[in-house]
């Protein structure tokens, strides 16, 4: 006899994707949760416990802060939901609430790059 997660995995793959994404989106706002936002930051906390050479990799890593979203928000949000994954709703919250940093723990590569595509798109940022 199925459990009954295998009844609702099942019933999962005989529905639209369009209709799997909109009760996704229903469980976000009922408890509050982000699915993407728990994915994102996954990789992250499984490269921090890496153990010898802290020091080295503090040095190589940087944290993204955005400091403003200026007067073009929407690209600014764009980049901001690009660069992280979040939302919709997340990504205005993190511009809304400037400064707040965007991605922490990065490449300084990486960091620059996302830097200049926050400024590109008007917004200011920096590397910490």
């Amino acid at each position: 006899m199925p459990t009954t997660t295998e009844k609702w995995i099942e019933e999962l793959k005989g529905i639209s994707v369009l209709e799997l994404s909109e009760r996704i989106k229903a469980l976000e706002e009922e408890f509050g949760v982000s699915a993407t936002a728990v994915a994102a930051a996954a990789p992250a906390a499984g490269g921090a416990g890496g153990g010898g050479g802290d020091a080295e990799e503090e040095s190589g890593t940087v944290d993204v802060v955005l400091t403003s979203g200026g007067e073009k928000k929407i690209q600014v949000i764009k980049v901001v939901r690009a660069a992280t994954g979040l939302g919709l709703k997340e990504a205005k919250a993190v511009v809304d609430d400037a400064p707040q940093a965007v991605k922490e723990g990065i490449d300084r590569a990486e960091g620059e790059k996302l830097k200049a595509e926050i400024e590109e798109a008007g917004g200011a940022a920096e590397l910490k």
